[in-house]
């Protein structure tokens, strides 16, 4: 299960740790971000103790959203060392996202 992240968690969480985080931009009336979720949570087993994955609400955080230039949603960032390292927007499938955290990985 992926971790929701607020305005009070983020920085700590994701932009202050060493390694890769995924974080999927949702809000909880979004069709295709409720699509996507099972998968950000299947990510999140596989990847446990290589990557972090986590959420973030853009309705309940804009001011993250907007730091970040997120205009749709699902949007998905993965961070490495606190810095973007890449972007996915729209409803991306398992092996897309996959792929992309094994690149920040590597």
């Amino acid at each position: 299960m992926s971790t929701v992240y607020t305005q009070d968690t983020f920085a700590s969480e994701v932009l202050e740790k060493k390694g890769v985080v995924l974080i999927d931009f949702f809000a909880v009336w979004c069709g295709p971000c409720q699509m996507i979720a099972p998968i950000i949570d299947e990510i999140a087993t596989e990847f446990e103790g290589r990557a972090g994955v986590g959420k973030v609400d853009v309705d309940a955080s804009p001011d993250i959203a907007g730091k970040y230039g997120v205009m749709s949603i699902p949007t998905i960032i993965i961070f490495k060392d606190g810095e973007e390292f890449d972007k996915m927007v729209g409803a991306a499938s398992k092996e897309k996202i996959v792929e992309a955290i094994n690149k920040a990985l590597a």
